[in-house]
């Protein structure tokens, strides 16, 4: 069988929201992606900002990069997205799974937006399962990989997938499924699928949470995560798994920006339009979600 083809990655960890963003470059070419890049939101002052983004950009500039692709695994519950930004700073085209349209149908009912587009428009691309594209002379496929969201999809990039909210790091276990359109049934069929590719594949997760307050961490290849991931390597089945998850996502709370972040990040990481002040404002709905945490 032939080697696969090792694209550079680098890792952006951004301690606000334990995100990583990802520069996936061809060492030939020089070409590279963009992916899950974050747009910079404070949410007690309302204040955006693009220091992640620039930061990235920067690094591209420095490694005589050329930016073909901004890419996105999801509609993120736990930051904005940099993706329409990036766009306007590179020229590069946008790109995310095409089950998107199912996401935005959703939050287009939360947010009660009778306007809203939900076919996927605001990106340039739309990939679905299956389908190939190119970072140079490097090639790249898509899995389908729901579970945590309706349209979550994994890049597979030569030898590394880029799961994003499906694996975390294997002292982490795996993705909450409590959101909207979430189901634990199907992230665990997900992960079987990225789980069988070769043990050597290099497996990049989109956050960490430092247990125990260790340093951020972000690779680990398919071998290291079937042996040691706290849930898979404890879990047989499928039910078994589903259990474990459940009663996991049943004590967490949600994401504090999951109704900030959603509305921004179902229409291609783009901000509200200003009102005839001049101000942009974000739209919350009360109530709309389950789990609240009092005490």
């Amino acid at each position: 069988m032939p080697k696969l083809a090792a694209p550079e990655v680098t890792g952006f960890f951004d301690r606000r929201t334990s995100s990583i963003q990802y520069v996936v470059a061809d060492p030939a070419t020089r070409a590279c992606a963009i992916i899950d890049p974050v747009l910079d939101f404070d949410e007690k002052s309302g204040s955006t900002g693009t220091f992640n983004a620039d930061r990235i950009l920067d690094h591209v500039a420095a490694e005589g990069l050329t930016v073909e692709w901004i890419l996105d695994t999801h509609p993120h519950a736990d930051h904005f997205s940099a993706a329409d930004y990036l766009k306007r700073r590179t020229g590069a085209p946008t790109a995310i799974g095409e089950r998107v349209v199912d996401v935005q149908k959703l939050w287009k009912a939360i947010y009660n937006w009778p306007d809203f587009r939900t076919d996927g428009s605001q990106w340039d691309r739309l990939f679905s399962a299956g389908e190939t594209f190119t970072i140079g002379s490097l090639e790249g496929r898509i899995l389908f990989s729901p579970g945590h969201t309706l349209a979550s999809i994994t890049y597979l990039i030569g030898d590394a997938a880029f799961v994003h909210d499906t694996l975390f790091m294997p002292d982490s276990g795996t993705a909450r499924c409590d959101f909207p359109g979430g189901s634990a049934k199907r992230l665990w069929q997900s992960l079987q699928e990225i789980l069988a590719l070769p043990g050597e594949t290099r497996v990049f997760t989109g956050h960490d949470y430092q247990p125990g307050g260790r340093a951020p961490l972000w690779e680990s290849t398919v071998a290291e995560q079937k042996a040691t991931n706290t849930h898979m390597s404890k879990c047989g089945t499928e039910a078994e798994f589903v259990d474990v998850r459940t009663a996991r996502d049943a004590i967490l709370p949600m994401p504090k920006l999951i109704l900030h972040a959603l509305q921004i990040n179902v229409n291609g990481g783009r901000l509200p339009e200003p009102e005839a002040n001049g101000k942009r404002y974000l739209k919350l709905p009360l109530d709309a979600l389950p789990g609240a945490k009092w005490d």
